[in-house]
């Protein structure tokens, strides 16, 4: 029976990757990827030379099947995301069920790293004892029901947004906010244009109006 790893990547500079993930991507016997090109890179810059092959969150059931079977042949194979640590917001939670359920006895392994909402969460400056994380928030079908969550919560929050949405999600945000409460929106963690923006929600959208708003944005929410 083989392993399965579940290896997190950097998610933007390729410093941000532990010895021991380099070598579990090298060692392995396929890597698991949301985009092979992606992956490319990052393996590239290491000199890893592992055979890949794509799984995200559109992969058929007959994928699964073929993951579950390389495994029983005593495969080892590396899972990892485009960034980040895989099962978080993305669909590795849904490949790591199957297996559970398929092969029971396979050895699951964590290889820790980079995650947006971790990195953010750390230099807020809020209570991270406890906290909400809500992930991409819906485009449209329930929203406002997120947005009341988020202003009577006692932890802190935090989620993501696009560089599509980061503006109109703050100003529908503010609606539902107390006026001083403050929050912290970080652009492109990690990446050369890393941006924090902190204050109450009126000041952090003048801040971004005026500045670029290009990137991946992860925004923390202080508890009432």
């Amino acid at each position: 029976m083989g392993t399965l790893y579940i290896v997190a990547t950097p998610i933007g500079n390729l410093e941000d990757i532990t010895h021991r993930a380099v070598r579990i991507l090298g060692e392995a016997d396929l890597i698991l990827c949301e985009d092979t090109r992606q992956t490319k890179k990052l393996l590239d810059h290491y000199n890893i030379r592992t055979k890949t092959q794509s799984y995200h969150q559109h992969s058929k059931l007959s994928k699964l099947d073929f993951i579950v079977e390389e495994l029983r042949r005593g495969k080892n194979i590396a899972l990892v995301s485009d960034a980040g640590t895989p099962g978080i917001s993305d669909p590795g939670n849904k490949l790591v069920e199957y297996v559970v359920e398929k092969l029971p006895d396979t050895k699951i392994v964590p290889i820790p790293g980079g995650s947006a909402v971790i990195a953010a969460l750390s230099i807020s400056g809020f209570p991270t004892d406890r906290f909400k994380f809500l992930g991409f928030l819906p485009h449209k079908k329930g929203r406002e029901t997120l947005f009341k969550e988020i202003a009577v919560a006692k932890e802190t929050v935090a989620f993501y947004e696009s560089t599509h949405r980061i503006l109109k999600t703050l100003e529908q945000l503010k609606n539902f906010l107390d006026k001083n409460r403050q929050i912290v929106v970080c652009r492109e963690l990690t990446k050369m244009f890393e941006s924090i923006y902190r204050g109450d929600i009126e000041k952090v959208l003048a801040e971004l109006l005026k500045d670029s708003i290009k990137g991946e944005f992860t925004v923390v929410v202080r508890g009432k």
